[in-house]
């Protein structure tokens, strides 16, 4: 977070040169009050250039057998832009290493954990392990504990979500 806050500091300073360089090449005709505007203007955009950037910075770290399942986007009062392009604040992933494929009573059942990712003051990873009954196209969470199936989340899934073509493709 500390580099953050440096690195708007020094977008600011960079941009504010260019204002003072504007003012200089045009003979002073520019009003003094261009240096801080443009100041202003290069943290802002570097504000939001992180934002957008941040997604994107996320997915290249992930491994390569990792896939992105869902999104989501918001739109913010505070961050008029996100109106024109919505901003990614949170994305979920299933590694395709950590499958666990099972038969039971011949149905194809796939165990695999959920992890979360959100953008926030700092950011945050949530994981959670689920079973996912591919003919059925039912999905319920497991316990922390025994990793026991709990059945009062018992939730039906669509075969076109990512999520299940992740999970149940090579069943």
């Amino acid at each position: 977070m500390v580099w953050h806050l440096v690195a708007a500091v020094f977008a600011g300073l960079g941009a504010a040169g260019v204002g003072l360089l504007l003012r200089i090449i045009s003979g002073k005709r520019l009003p003094r009050w261009v240096v801080p505007v443009f100041a202003g203007l290069g943290m802002l955009a570097y504000q939001v250039h992180y934002e957008y950037a941040w997604f994107d910075d996320k997915r290249a770290r992930l491994p390569e057998t990792a896939t992105v399942v869902s999104t989501d986007e918001e739109q913010m009062i505070w961050r008029p832009w996100t109106y024109l392009v919505p901003l990614t604040t949170a994305f979920s992933v299933v590694d395709q290493d950590n499958l666990v494929r099972s038969q039971v009573n011949g149905e194809a059942l796939v165990e695999f954990i959920l992890y979360q990712f959100e953008k926030s003051y700092q950011d945050l990873v949530t994981h959670r392990a689920y079973l996912i009954n591919c003919a059925t196209r039912e999905k319920l969470p497991l316990t922390d504990e025994n990793r026991q199936p709990d059945l009062s989340e018992l939730q039906d899934i669509d075969p076109s979500t990512l999520l299940f073509q992740a999970v149940c493709l090579d069943t």
